[in-house]
């Protein structure tokens, strides 16, 4: 059934950077929603912002999300205030979408999670990786290679020119698997529960107030079914050269996807996949959200997916800490 939510869909947006307005333009071209205020921690991009899409701009994040005529907010901002502003608003009684991931601390997502269910209203963690070409192409293909034995997932993301922006901020980044959680949430998704995890995380050139110019974090998942991931998680100005792979390697043949570009390989046997592009994924998700929040039809995952993620990712955050192999049926019950 759909909720209780009379078309247009009035809606606040908390942020103004690049997910906030690719929300606002999915928006823009949608009837059945109306883009009311925005708020952000720039004064000079929140103005851009509010003249660039005809919206009110809000000192804070608070007056934003209890302005009374507001159905639906959408967080994207930093990952550190993520779930503060995601609980507020639902005592608020505002339907929430926040960007990944929904807190930084299990403990709080989940309480989050609740919340909302006490308060029958929608909460929507976006993972747009999971609607994108590349994953739906390895769930696709999945069963070409047999027994998965072994994959790997690594991104690499040069910045020459080092500035202080939140996402090279320890505090407002967050312990970078749980920041970037897609990693782990692709690897949850087609593999299933893990049962331990190995970390390590280093930063360079980290200053007194938290800021660092680079980081590189490696975690190794054993799933319960026998597969084995490694995730790489690195970006900054100790590295050169950028990429995005993404390989699963099974009994009888081996995925390997090089940023958009795909191949299954038997032996000599190489076939090229198709896989479709990452260009408007935000409106997808977006027009889902509509959809579920005016027509009752289901979204992609549910909000308790992503958390099982986040307590991977703070594991691995745990065994960085400690140097030691975690083990994931120690952590599952807060």
């Amino acid at each position: 059934m759909p909720f209780q939510v009379a078309p247009p869909v009035k809606v606040g947006i908390v942020g103004t950077g690049y997910a906030a307005k690719k929300r606002a333009e999915a928006l823009a071209v949608d009837s059945r929603a109306k883009l009311i205020s925005v708020t952000g921690n720039t004064p000079e991009k929140l103005q851009d912002f509010s003249q660039n899409f005809s919206v009110t701009s809000i000192n804070s994040w608070e007056q934003l999300i209890n302005q009374p005529e507001l159905d639906l907010i959408f967080i994207c901002t930093i990952n550190r205030d993520h779930g503060a502003i995601a609980q507020a608003a639902l005592e608020a009684d505002k339907h929430v979408v926040v960007e990944y991931p929904l807190a930084l601390n299990p403990q709080q997502a989940a309480a989050i999670i609740a919340l909302a269910k006490a308060k029958s209203k929608l909460l929507h963690v976006e993972h747009i990786e999971l609607i994108g070409g590349v994953h739906q192409a390895i769930c696709q293909n999945l069963s070409e290679v047999g027994n998965v034995v072994y994959a790997r997932y690594a991104t690499i993301s040069p910045q020459k020119h080092f500035s202080r922006r939140w996402s090279y901020h320890r505090e407002m980044f967050g312990f970078p698997l749980s920041a970037a959680l897609s990693r782990v949430h692709r690897l949850t998704d087609l593999f299933g529960t893990v049962a331990t995890v190995a970390c390590q995380t280093r930063y360079w050139n980290a200053s007194e107030d938290n800021y660092f110019t680079a980081c590189l974090c490696n975690a190794q998942l054993r799933f319960t079914n026998g597969v084995i991931a490694e995730i790489t998680y690195a970006k900054g100005n100790v590295f050169w050269h950028g990429y995005r792979n993404f390989e699963i390697h099974g009994d009888q043949g081996t995925l390997i996807f090089e940023g958009e570009t795909g191949k299954l390989i038997r032996g000599n046997e190489i076939i090229p996949l198709e896989v479709t592009s990452r260009r408007g994924l935000f409106a997808k998700d977006t027009k889902m959200v509509l959809d579920c929040l005016l027509e009752g039809r289901p979204l992609y995952l549910q909000p308790e997916a992503s958390l099982e993620a986040l307590k991977v990712a703070d594991v691995a955050r745990q065994s960085a800490e400690t140097n030691q192999i975690q083990i994931m049926t120690n952590q599952l019950n807060f």
